[in-house]
């Protein structure tokens, strides 16, 4: 009777720490160095507190109001936008089309996900992508958030895909900027690289690694010196005070893309209206770089990927390929990517 008066004390204390609110609230949200990841986010930061998986994390976010509308190009209420990053950004890589959005009336949201950027970095999480549409969506109700815009870009693309087959009912528009999983990479002969050797690759980035990747999948094998603040940033999360976990998170991550792939269940977005944004010129390809050259030589055809694509959505999918760009438009050549966007919002 002792041990199972004591083991209940325990559970009831252990349940308590869990509830207990751990996450920075008020003024301190503002703080630049959450995370593990100094860096100085336009916006001030807000954290949401999730109890998940055994544990207490707080998952940065950036919620940001319209100031000025006069240049709006639509006289409609005002509709919120949330943008979900990719493996290699962060939300606030977002800031340009955040920027454009809110002159244009627009509310937006800018999650960092679980393990990346100001949020937190546990040392163990199963990773997944319904887990990170869950996490996201318990800031949206957090915000009574019930009808949104999903904008998502690369891995963040993938994730939007996933979070409107979950809550199609809070889904107005899905927006997909080159989003990673249009192929099954395992299927096409990507073999299996274990987690720890994943690791391994992630605990060694640095910034010519880091640099020489991008430039030959996000922007087409040129360099502008603007690029380098992207560069910079991710490289300040891996050397950053929890650099280890970030690592070992990133190769979850890594592991999670490669083993769900949502190429199958496009079909399943029928009835969504969505944008599908594509560089003509990315390849990207998680695990290309350690397949074999025939695996190699089939993978990350995104000027065929993405009229596939679109073909498997139907005709609610409006699809718009930059021949010339790379795996990140918007960064690239924000213009025209600004363009598109705007033209499909205003047209929906």
């Amino acid at each position: 009777m002792v041990k199972a008066y004591l083991f209940a004390c325990l559970m009831v204390a252990s349940i308590a720490a869990v509830q207990a609110t751990v996450c920075p609230q008020g003024p301190e949200s503002v703080d630049t160095t959450s995370g593990g990841f100094v860096y100085t986010y336009p916006w001030p930061i807000k954290y949401q507190q999730l109890s998940t998986q055994h544990q207490t994390l707080c998952q940065a976010y950036m919620d940001v109001e319209p100031v000025n509308c006069s240049s709006r190009s639509y006289d409609g209420p005002q509709r919120t936008v949330m943008m979900l990053h990719g493996k290699n950004f962060c939300g606030v890589t977002w800031n340009a089309t955040a920027e454009i959005l809110l002159s244009q009336g627009y509310r937006v949201i800018m999650p960092d996900q679980i393990g990346f950027c100001k949020s937190d970095k546990p040392d163990a999480y199963q990773f997944s992508l319904q887990q990170l549409a869950l996490n996201t969506k318990t800031i949206l109700d957090s915000l009574n958030i019930t009808s949104l815009y999903v904008m998502g870009h690369s891995m963040g693309g993938m994730l939007s895909v996933r979070f409107a087959l979950m809550y199609p009912e809070m889904v107005q528009g899905l927006i997909m900027v080159d989003p990673i999983g249009l192929e099954d990479w395992k299927a096409k002969g990507v073999p299996y690289l274990s987690i720890d050797k994943i690791y391994l690759q992630e605990r060694a980035s640095n910034y010519t690694s880091i640099r020489a990747y991008e430039q030959a999948t996000y922007y087409v094998n040129s360099w502008d010196p603007a690029y380098d603040v992207w560069v910079n940033m991710l490289l300040q999360v891996y050397n950053g005070s929890l650099a280890d976990s970030y690592a070992f998170d990133q190769a979850l991550v890594t592991d999670m893309v490669i083993t769900q792939p949502i190429a199958y269940e496009f079909p399943l977005l029928a009835n969504l209206s969505s944008l599908l944004i594509v560089g003509g010129k990315d390849n990207t390809a998680i695990g290309k770089q350690w397949s074999p050259p025939n695996v190699q030589a089939i993978l990350g055809h995104y000027d065929v990927l993405g009229g596939q694509t679109a073909q498997a959505i139907g005709p609610n999918c409006t699809y718009v390929e930059f021949p010339d760009l790379g795996h990140a438009p918007q960064i690239q050549d924000p213009d025209r990517f600004h363009g598109a966007l705007l033209g499909w919002l205003e047209s929906h």
